[in-house]
């Protein structure tokens, strides 16, 4: 159970109780259902129900409601993104993975910020030279983005269960070498096809930090030498790279 949902369960029934404890203590409203006059035993009974109706309908409320489920291939921004990754945990091959990958888009979107407030500061919004810089980071962001929607593609693909039976089968040296051997180039191309991914997403996070330290250099910049900028050239052939995985 996630622990949001735990900390809900949990407000619910603290907050019962404690309206519970006010209402019956003898030193607060000492609320009386015995030996008392007709409206303390009506309030105290109209309480009693109140609270069992909300326990048990809070409860089962929060215990099977349905998290929305976001298709991979609808994440369209930072957010959605973060929601499809920690509906991707399971697969211990690959979760250790995932959280880099959350870690990652964390780090993309506060670069991401910090570059947009240093232009606005720098560049009129309407300017040329803010608009190039603004097309730039969008395509990254679509690239990084991409990259992260192959790699989920993947691990969802990913046969975790017949990869931990393979592992058996060779420590009992249930088939040949060969067919070993074929089975796991197979699982190693998943692997290796995420940890490479993941590295290219990276190395653009990388370039975003080159790029903010650039643009923090200059106070007047034309169109025109944005194209010669060596983190624009160097962003681009990343790009260029990083469309394999899309």
């Amino acid at each position: 159970m996630k622990t949001k949902k735990i900390l809900k369960i949990a407000a619910l029934n603290i907050g019962i109780a404690l309206f519970n404890v006010i209402l019956f203590s003898p030193g607060i409203m000492n609320i009386r259902l015995t030996n008392s006059d007709a409206l303390s035993v009506a309030i105290g009974g109209t309480a009693i129900f109140l609270s069992l109706a909300f326990f048990i309908y809070g409860n089962y409320t929060l215990l099977f409601e349905k998290t929305p489920q976001i298709k991979v291939s609808d994440i369209k921004n930072y957010q959605e993104c973060i929601v499809v990754l920690n509906q991707s945990y399971g697969k211990k091959t690959f979760d250790d993975s995932i959280t880099t990958m959350k870690e990652q888009v964390e780090r993309f979107n506060k670069k991401k910020e910090k570059i947009f407030n240093m232009l606005s500061q720098k560049f009129n919004v309407i300017d040329k030279v803010y608009e190039k810089f603004k097309t730039t980071i969008f395509d990254v962001e679509y690239v990084f983005l991409s990259n992260i929607k192959s790699i989920l593609n993947k691990i969802s693909a990913f046969d975790e269960e017949d990869y931990e039976r393979l592992r058996y089968d060779i420590a009992q040296k249930k088939f040949s070498d060969e067919v070993i051997a074929s089975k796991m180039n197979i699982y190693n191309e998943y692997i290796n096809f995420v940890k490479n991914a993941i590295e290219d997403n990276e190395e653009i996070i990388i370039k975003l930090d080159a790029l903010l330290l650039e643009i923090s250099k200059h106070d007047l910049l034309e169109a025109g030498e944005i194209d010669n900028l060596k983190e624009i050239k160097e962003m681009d052939e990343l790009i260029k790279k990083s469309k394999y995985y899309i």
